[in-house]
């Protein structure tokens, strides 16, 4: 623990190969030094001056401007002394006053899903059960007869009642159309009776290991919910995607994150097929976002990763992975997350879908080979016996038999946690990857399934804080919006977007402003073993930057939502940047049609033109060096919001 404790007081970092403890900016100082003296030094390539940036770096907290060469930062400071680094073809980026953070990444998404949701029917913000059926009645409308009708994103927690729809209401809607539509959370599905049907469902289909098929109470039909594992026995049915939809998904899906700020995004858990066009896209410079890649927990994907090994900083830092993501339990909403005791409003203590043998074999592996794991953990019985697992493999497995000495295992989600189990996060050194949305989402409808006595330990950020613990942050988009604005705004304030906080909602578990900019900065670097490359700005770092049109740390809680992504940049290269709005105020962000408040809808424009985007799935102009060639060289016009 005392690593620990000394990396997050003072930046600490490690070598991977040794395990050996070195001050976490170093590297960067070396890489950097001769920019002390800028007469001495070639100009940068980029300037980004007049601005209010927050370094996150504590020697140097504020500062106006940043220079760059080759992608990396070789200057924090005022921008009068970033102007000595000004050359003939030096870039000038004129912030205006717009306030600059490290670059945010997402400790926990799933970009495929991302990018699905985006192009097929998208079913948030239906916030009633009569739109969410008018909705899959209006595709049903354009679909030939026979053909499924496949989409994502309902949620019955605002539905009055708040009850999960049933096989009976889509036929009724759908009747020649099988029908599959996934839960937001990922872990339930509705179908229509011909899926059933077509899937060889009915009243004696046993519960597959890892799912449960609801049933009719009286009759034992099945209700058309399929929980966790149960939903393959229909997917399986689901027409195939071709490596070209998963490309256009992948691309429109990474699209979308540069464009809300994320520079860098973990993706929990990928086929290999999905890994294979990662890496081909990032390699072509498809996708320029940075992607922390997770292998899926199944035996192809397990044995690919443990035969080749870590790929670290593939396609220029595009591209990395060394993780495998695996699930111990399903989701609270539908009742699949694993409790020590039974739900409160339902006779289950819910489900694991990976057998406890099953995950120890892997991370025995895992840990000789210098693999992380990543576990999906909702419940607080789930979380425990991921935490005894990872207890009995760090003892069985001593630091000398690793290949990573310290292998920075994660925690996905944690939501639920028995109060005793908060400190073996930071005794045992696993980092906590959680998502703040999931809070102000779930606290509408937790009360209900778990009693208010067991909500002390649920979205317990303070204390695991208080407990020395990192958390990582991450949205889990599409399971949520996915904007780091509602994440920070969730973390900070533990209430939604209205501006509701309930009872059970425990606001002493919120966290302070700085805290939660390092939760989507500094603290999943670390998560990915790259807190000497990011998370910060400062000499030596990657240039990746986040742009806003206000100051986190500073604005009224009320107005966080309203602030806007200006820019994103990823090694010094602008790839998004917004344009002027066209009319009136932009809309908050999480705000929906009419300006009511909506946590479910995709995300609005905020009346800002977005770039155009071309066939590679990247803005046509962002980043573009529009440098006259002239001869000889003159200095470039500043580049102005």
């Amino acid at each position: 623990m005392l690593r620990m404790t000394h990396w997050m007081t003072y930046g600490w970092t490690t070598d991977r190969t040794t395990g050996w403890w070195l001050p976490g900016m170093l590297l960067g100082i070396l890489l950097g030094l001769s920019a002390a003296a800028p007469g001495r030094t070639p100009p940068a390539d980029v300037l980004f001056i007049n601005g209010t940036v927050h370094t996150l770096d504590d020697r140097q907290p504020r500062a106006e401007a940043v220079a760059v060469r080759r992608g990396r930062i070789v200057f924090v400071g005022s921008t009068a002394e970033a102007m000595t680094y000004r050359g003939p073809r030096t870039r000038l980026v004129d912030l205006a006053g717009a306030v600059m953070y490290p670059g945010f990444t997402d400790a926990h998404c799933h970009l495929f899903g991302i990018g699905e949701r985006e192009l097929t029917l998208n079913l948030e913000g239906t916030n009633t059960r009569a739109a969410f059926l008018a909705a899959v009645a209006a595709r049903v409308a354009q679909t030939p007869k026979g053909e499924w009708i496949v989409g994502r994103g309902w949620i019955e927690t605002f539905w009055t009642p708040p009850t999960f729809p049933t096989a009976a209401e889509l036929d009724a809607i759908a009747p020649e159309h099988p029908v599959f539509l996934v839960r937001a959370d990922g872990h339930a599905s509705v179908v229509n009776t011909l899926a059933l049907r077509q899937a060889g469902i009915d009243a004696q289909t046993p519960n597959p290991p890892g799912g449960d098929i609801l049933r009719d109470a009286t009759t034992g039909q099945p209700t058309g919910m399929l929980i966790d594992r149960a939903q393959d026995l229909v997917r399986r049915l689901l027409p195939r995607l071709s490596p070209e939809d998963y490309a256009r998904a992948a691309m429109a899906g990474a699209q979308r994150e540069l464009s809300l700020g994320w520079c860098t995004i973990h993706n929990a858990g990928s086929s290999l097929l999905e890994t294979n066009l990662l890496r081909r896209l990032c390699r072509t410079g498809a996708i320029k976002l940075r992607v922390y890649n997770a292998a899926a927990n199944r035996p192809a994907e397990v044995a690919a990763l443990l035969r080749r090994g870590p790929i670290i900083g593939e396609a220029n830092g595009r591209f990395t992975m060394r993780t495998i993501k695996a699930y111990m339990d399903g989701a609270l909403g539908s009742r699949g997350a694993a409790l020590l005791a039974p739900y409160a409003d339902a006779d289950t203590t819910g489900l694991f879908l990976t057998p406890p043998d099953e995950l120890r074999a892997l991370c025995r592996q895992a840990l000789r080979a210098g693999i992380q794991i990543q576990t999906h953990a909702i419940g607080d019985r789930a979380n425990r016996q991921v935490l005894d697992i990872y207890e009995q493999v760090f003892a069985e497995v001593p630091p000398a038999q690793r290949r990573v000495r310290d292998p920075r295992w994660r925690i996905e989600h944690a939501q639920i946690l028995h109060p005793s189990d908060i400190p073996r996060f930071a005794q045992l050194g696993v980092i906590a990857s959680m998502q703040p949305s999931h809070a102000i989402s779930d606290l509408h409808f937790a009360p209900r399934r778990l009693g208010l006595e067991r909500l002390a330990g649920a979205y317990a950020w303070r204390a695991l804080l208080d407990g020395k613990a990192i958390i990582a942050g991450g949205s889990d988009a599409p399971v949520e919006r996915g904007e780091p604005l509602i994440e920070f705004y969730a973390a900070v304030t533990r209430k939604d977007l209205t501006g509701f906080s309930g009872a059970g909602w425990h606001p002493e578990q919120a966290v302070s402003r700085l805290e939660a900019l390092k939760m989507l900065t500094l603290w999943p670097a670390y998560a990915a073993f790259e807190e000497d490359l990011a998370g910060t700005i400062a000499v030596g770092k990657r240039a990746d930057f986040t742009v806003l049109s206000a100051d986190l740390l500073t604005i009224p809680e009320t107005d966080i939502l309203r602030a806007r992504c200006l820019m994103t940049i990823i090694g010094g290269e602008v790839v998004f940047r917004a344009q002027e709005p066209t009319t009136g105020n932009s809309a908050p962000a999480g705000t929906g049609s009419g300006n009511q408040p909506d946590k479910r809808r995709a995300p609005q424009p905020h009346n800002w033109r977005r770039k155009q985007v071309g066939a590679a799935g990247r803005p046509l102009d962002a980043g573009v060096d529009h440098r006259a060639k002239q001869s000889p060289p003159q200095p470039p016009a500043i580049e102005r919001f």
